[in-house]
């Protein structure tokens, strides 16, 4: 969320969410949500420009880490923010991007912790980065194992939710079983490089997710972004005529997998209370309502009984 919204602090006080993450950075929220909700992790972003990935990543470490400290230490957040992410959706796409970021990641994940405030490394990007450059990832992994910070992953997918999981998928006759490349690529994550490495259990939050149309290859229209842009593709293919309804459908769907995996401890939706830029993935309305409703009912497991 980018903005406070009564909407949005009805689901926080009755749907009580795994995770919240928010670039308003509200120290009023913070407080707000742990009072009414004390087992959402609250995650807080800065706007960053996009990283280097180029450059030495031990002074852009010190930089961001300074960059962040500035709010996270401030009395009235550091009692109600949990974990503060760094740079958003790095493109670590060669080996030796994939290292940087990695120390990058491990100094800033050090100089937050030893003043208390926990890391959300990583970040990537929904389809990010390619599996066979997570093993030089492993000094960020080992920080946050050191911090008790947490791996982030961003995990989105179009024209729903479900698409690139399983049967689903673009090549004819694939099937990709209980996992996705896009949305539940986590699994291949964690099953076949983590756990190898011995990192299997590191806690993971899902810090963006949902419908989003720049993923490809997809069906659907190609100037489709977020999930209120489907809407004539849904009904020309059978959905039905409740664009709310079948996009809560596709969550919970989603959620029913995360609580599958004890060390997913959240998954934040993109967007509530997003600017106009972001207006085709807005939840508010009937969505976030379908949302409150569902939480609670189905309360999500605290981050105690998730292991």
């Amino acid at each position: 969320m980018t903005r406070s919204d009564p909407q949005i602090t009805r689901l926080i006080e009755v749907g009580k969410p795994a995770l919240l993450k928010t670039l308003d950075l509200d120290p009023n929220l913070g407080r707000f949500t742990k009072t009414h909700s004390p087992t959402t992790i609250v995650i807080g972003r800065i706007m960053l420009e996009q990283v280097d990935l180029t450059a030495d990543p031990i002074p852009l470490a010190r930089w961001v880490a300074g960059e962040l400290l500035r709010h996270a230490l401030e009395p009235t957040r550091f009692e109600f923010y949990d974990a503060w992410e760094g740079y958003n959706e790095p493109v670590a796409d060669t080996v030796d991007k994939m290292k940087r970021l990695a120390d990058l990641e491990a100094e800033r994940t050090r100089l937050l912790g030893e003043q208390g405030v926990r890391s959300v490394v990583g970040n990537f990007g929904a389809g990010h980065p390619p599996l066979e450059l997570w093993e030089h990832f492993k000094p960020a992994l080992e920080a946050i194992r050191q911090y008790n910070g947490f791996l982030g992953l961003h995990e989105y997918s179009a024209p729903i939710m479900q698409w690139g999981f399983g049967k689903l998928q673009s090549t004819p006759g694939s099937d990709e079983g209980d996992e996705g490349w896009l949305t539940l690529r986590y699994r291949k994550v964690y099953r076949y490089h983590l756990k190898p490495m011995g990192y299997g259990n590191l806690p993971l939050l899902i810090t963006e997710c949902g419908v989003d149309g720049t993923v490809w290859p997809r069906p659907g229209p190609r100037e489709a972004r977020g999930w209120r842009d489907f809407e004539l593709f849904w009904h020309a293919n059978g959905l039905r005529e409740d664009m709310p309804g079948v996009y809560m459908d596709q969550l919970i769907w989603y959620d029913s997998e995360l609580q599958k995996d004890d060390y997913v401890k959240g998954a934040a939706i993109f967007v509530a209370g997003g600017s106009t830029e972001w207006e085709s993935y807005e939840i508010l309305g009937r969505t976030i309502e379908l949302l409150t409703q569902y939480l609670s009912v189905h309360p999500p497991k605290s981050a105690n009984e998730r292991g």
